[in-house]
């Protein structure tokens, strides 16, 4: 390192410091609360025979944090930096344009990174790799299979049924979707809980994330499914909360499509690919799923240059464009961190620790204005807890203040997501002794 390159190396670091705000008291107070927390034995107990607890190792976590918010950005795993460095500084920078098709005989070629993705989260959410394609966005790729239903259904079925509450975007891009086939088309907002009279003969399609983003609750895939196949509905599943959370099975439970994102449970980092999950009966030569986006990378032979659409075998036919290669690599390599782990045992690791967190908040909803949202069955909970409260943007700016990075979401959700792969038992004690404090401090 030069001179000029270490005096700006300082500079920078003392910028740095100087532009961080001291913590104030009530962060202090937060910040002392969790780092201080005395960690009952049986919780030490838990974590002591944890066979999950060797994974926590590899994530990179900061220091004097609890970090709750992984159902929004899941944490760094260890071997994407060095991963992305390989591709950058290697496999762009020296190989250049080679590396799309360098590699293949070891499975390290850009071109079929797409499949390569989806053949690593197929088990995650119970499909084959064929019926998985790893492309664009949630919502994109929403839209992709949303188009495709419609185009299956019958056509006198014209609505698209969903959640009244569902999570914006699927609204969004479901009216988006309506308004551009003009009229006809109705998306109707109902009661999940009460789907039994709405599966009516004008709906095509049925829409529900399976894990509700605020309250963190669970619907019943397998039965909601069941009862729409037996209306005549397709169903599209949404998975943002619920893959690599816990055992999805979607050909199990007879699901038709679903999408899902890799940069939260997945950890594929901020903006990660998408998913969705096309079944195989809709990929055949006979009635197949219709590509609304098709692009060259979808096709079956892309350097063909045909002027006319050949879908690719398989829900590949549903990647329209250039593989994004930075970040699929990122979330290739993230995948890797569950090559050795037993989804049961991660489901019960996450029902552990929520329980061990709704236990523990129990004396401080008797104390302050807490309610808790999420359901204490553990077939209707996914891998959060959530908690009303009429300060709760209040309370969680000061949380995540102090060190316990949790969520906020209108109007009054205190949101805290509990990843199994790097959560311990201790954490949970640690963070519940954060809250006290906070609410403490506004009591």
């Amino acid at each position: 390192m030069t001179n000029i390159d270490a005096t700006t190396t300082a500079a920078q670091t003392t910028a740095a410091q100087t532009a961080r705000p001291p913590a104030s008291p009530l962060h202090a107070r937060i910040g002392a609360a969790l780092t201080g927390a005395a960690i009952p034995a049986d919780l030490l107990d838990l974590d002591a025979h944890d066979p999950l607890a060797h994974k926590r190792d590899e994530f990179t976590l900061p220091g004097g944090v609890v970090y709750l918010d992984g159902n929004s950005l899941g944490a760094l795993p260890r071997a994407v930096p060095e991963r992305l460095q390989q591709v950058a500084a290697q496999e762009w920078g020296d190989a250049l344009i080679r590396s799309w098709s360098a590699g293949a005989d070891w499975g390290r070629d850009w071109m079929n990174l797409p499949d390569r993705v989806a053949a690593k989260i197929a088990p995650l959410i119970g499909a084959l790799p064929h019926e998985v394609a790893v492309t664009d966005t949630t919502g994109v790729n929403t839209f992709k299979v949303l188009a495709a239903a419609l185009k299956l259904a019958p056509a006198e079925r014209r609505v698209i049924l969903t959640d009244a509450e569902n999570f914006p975007t699927d609204l969004y891009i479901a009216q988006g979707l309506l308004d551009l086939l003009g009229g006809g088309y109705e998306l109707r907002r109902v009661n999940p809980d009460a789907l039994d009279g709405h599966l009516t003969a004008d709906v095509a399609a049925l829409l529900l994330t399976e894990v509700d983003y605020r309250t963190g609750r669970r619907l019943d895939m397998a039965a909601i499914t069941a009862q729409a196949r037996a209306a005549g509905v397709l169903t599209v599943w949404d998975l943002a909360h619920s893959a690599g959370a816990f055992p999805v099975d979607l050909r199990g439970a007879g699901a038709d499509f679903a999408v899902g994102c890799g940069y939260k449970f997945l950890n594929g980092g901020p903006g990660a690919p998408s998913f969705l999950f096309v079944s195989e009966r809709h990929l055949g030569n006979e009635n197949a799923a219709p590509v609304a986006i098709s692009g060259w990378m979808g096709h079956a032979d892309p350097f063909e240059m045909d002027r006319a659409f050949t879908p690719a075998p398989g829900a590949r036919r549903f990647v329209p464009g250039t593989p994004m290669v930075l970040s699929l690599s990122a979330l290739d390599s993230a995948l890797d961190v569950f090559a050795d782990v037993d989804l049961h045992a991660l489901r019960t690791k996450s029902l552990s620790l929520t329980d061990t967190f709704i236990r523990l908040m129990e004396p401080l909803c008797a104390r302050f204005p807490l309610t808790l949202v999420t359901p204490q069955e553990h077939a209707r909970r996914g891998s959060q807890v959530s908690y009303r409260h009429p300060q709760a943007r209040e309370v969680m700016a000061d949380l995540i203040g102090g060190g316990v990075i949790g969520d906020y979401r209108t109007p009054d959700i205190l949101r805290f997501g509990f990843t199994p792969l790097y959560h311990s038992h201790a954490d949970v004690a640690r963070a519940v002794a954060g809250v006290q404090a906070a609410l403490e401090a506004r009591a």
